[in-house]
């Protein structure tokens, strides 16, 4: 008993070292609880923070791609206008170039036909000349017609003109027409060329012009008398260069109102009246 009188107070220690060891784990307990806790949420916290910096980073990234991209956009739509003005503004020169060449074209055609043109002209004209100023030397005939020079290829047979002869022509023409047009006169020389040219009769110009009753002019002396005038010497060059003034196949010629014979124009085909001459095939 007295042990235990002696000791009663062990007990309450006992449950007070109990309760205070009990206590401090507890404590200790509840404290690595809280620690884990407040470390989790720490973490949590962190995590939470990490995950709106970066969604906040991802959306202001997003934000900076958006406008980057529509600014990209914007950029490359109205790059299109441009280039849609461009690519018209190209076409426009290039259908203005297009339209200058052909203007210069144009120009440069119309240049080259009127220079052709004047160069036919010129031409023309030196040959008109040479028709009324330049005898040829030599004739060229078909079995049906007088030939120009310029056809002498298709000639069947030639004849040369003496000076003589020529001269002769000349004064046939003035004889016979030296009141008539400048186309009367052609006529009558290309009457004696048709003769010269004619099977039905001689075959120089000499012979022809002197054969009997034909040409008033030999049989009244008139033919020995005359000087040709500038027009018979025309006329008579023109004729012989294949200007022509009544067809081939006419072979006669007479006034009217001065023949004594009328024959002919009574059984020939009348080809043309010019002047006071009448012309028959």
């Amino acid at each position: 008993m007295n042990i235990i009188s002696k000791n009663r107070w062990v007990a309450p220690m006992l449950s007070v070292l109990l309760v205070c060891i009990v206590g401090v784990n507890v404590v200790q307990a509840t404290g690595k609880w809280n620690e884990a806790s407040d470390s989790k949420q720490m973490t949590e916290l962190a995590a939470s923070v990490q995950n709106n910096q970066t969604s906040t980073q991802e959306e202001r990234r997003m934000m900076e791609d958006g406008t980057s991209l529509s600014t990209q956009t914007v950029a490359w739509t109205e790059s299109l206008p441009a280039k849609n003005w461009l690519t018209t503004a190209q076409e426009k020169q290039e259908l203005q170039e297009a339209k200058a060449k052909n203007k210069a074209r144009a120009v440069a055609a119309a240049k080259a036909k009127k220079e052709a043109a004047l160069k036919l002209a010129k031409v023309e004209r030196a040959k008109a000349v040479a028709a009324v100023t330049t005898p040829p030397q030599k004739l060229y005939f078909t079995r049906t017609k007088l030939l120009n020079q310029e056809d002498s290829k298709l000639a069947t047979w030639s004849y040369s003109v003496s000076d003589k002869e020529l001269h002769l022509l000349q004064k046939i023409v003035m004889a016979e027409a030296e009141g008539e047009p400048y186309e009367g006169k052609v006529a009558v020389a290309n009457v004696v060329l048709n003769r010269l040219r004619s099977a039905n009769f001689p075959d120089t110009i000499y012979k022809v012009i002197y054969q009997k009753s034909q040409f008033s002019p030999v049989a009244n002396g008139r033919l020995k008398r005359v000087v040709p005038n500038e027009d018979s010497i025309k006329a008579v060059n023109a004729a012989l260069n294949g200007k022509k003034e009544v067809s081939d196949d006419t072979y006669y010629f007479l006034s009217l109102t001065l023949a004594d014979d009328l024959t002919v124009a009574r059984s020939q085909k009348k080809v043309k009246t010019i002047g006071h001459h009448t012309f028959y095939k």
